[in-house]
């Protein structure tokens, strides 16, 4: 099958090359014509046979947007795009009735299995018209892991980014969990090799994970973590699944609470810890730690 991609990043060029090692022809744009296959949009297009595909991976917001509104006007109708970004679900509806006055078909696609996604698979949460979906399967099934998991079809538009939502929610709470059980490890005066407790973790037990191989292949590296600054940015899809959760009124204290974790991470001196020191001090007469 033929399939234009729109970003060759660290996603979409691996992505590329696991097709094209199933077989499938894959026509790549990006604006950086080192990694390019054309240069331009318009030479991408000319170079697939209708009906057309195209997967878009460029960074969500303005970019897509974007993207898919030049497509509209160099796609026919019959042809599909598929958003492959982060874009947050509710960008969804707004551009599938972009494409949809010129017949183009939409497709969302969470993606998830970054860097390692080339060997392993990538896993695809996807929203949209069962007749989409159903006609890039070939690609879906290049894209995901051998076996019967890593795929589903998730409901309508917007069904696939909602779900990739949620699981990187899901992923903040667990990274969480992996980072407080190493900070109370490392404090403990009984336990002294912290990287081989985790390194056991990785068979035999309830809390086993990729995540965790993760974090025993980064405390292989760096045994101390001393490389690495304790400073942890969010992608969005956090601070979307805690919006839905509210909207919602469910209950998620545990992805709320890693949400905020990421943010304290970002100040050097917290300002909230120097009011509840200096309420301490006034109310309890506990000693507070000067500025340097």
């Amino acid at each position: 099958m033929q399939l234009g991609i729109i970003g060759l990043g660290k996603m979409g060029g691996n992505m590329r090359t696991r097709l094209r090692d199933a077989g499938h022809e894959v026509v790549g744009y990006d604006m950086n014509p080192d990694l390019a296959d054309v240069d331009s949009l318009e030479a991408m297009v000319s170079r697939l046979e209708a009906p057309r595909a195209v997967w878009i991976m460029v960074p969500s917001g303005d970019p897509t947007r974007q993207t898919v509104a030049r497509l509209g006007e160099l796609l026919d109708a019959g042809d599909v795009v598929v958003d492959g970004g982060n874009s947050r679900f509710s960008d969804d509806a707004e551009h599938a009735e972009l494409l949809a006055g010129t017949g183009v078909g939409y497709v969302d696609a969470g993606v998830s299995g970054g860097v390692w996604g080339l060997k392993n698979g990538y896993a695809l949460m996807v929203g949209g018209d069962a007749k989409h979906v159903e006609a890039l399967m070939p690609i879906f099934d290049a894209l995901k892991p051998p076996g019967e998991f890593g795929f589903v079809h998730a409901g309508g538009v917007g069904a696939g980014h909602y779900a990739k939502m949620v699981h990187n929610g899901i992923e903040y709470g667990l990274m969480q969990a992996y980072a407080e059980g190493y900070e109370l490890l490392r404090a403990s005066e009984h336990v002294t090799d912290v990287p081989a407790v985790f390194k056991s973790w990785r068979e035999g037990t309830v809390i086993r994970s990729w995540l965790l191989d993760l974090m025993d292949r980064a405390l292989d590296d760096d045994p101390e973590l001393e490389k690495l600054s304790g400073y942890a940015t969010d992608s969005g899809e956090g601070r979307w699944t805690v919006e839905e959760a509210i909207r919602l009124a469910v209950p998620l204290e545990a992805i709320t609470a890693s949400l905020f974790a990421r943010f304290a991470s970002r100040q050097d001196d917290s300002p909230a810890m120097k009011a509840i020191a200096a309420l301490r001090n006034q109310f309890g007469g506990h000693a507070v730690k000067p500025e340097d």
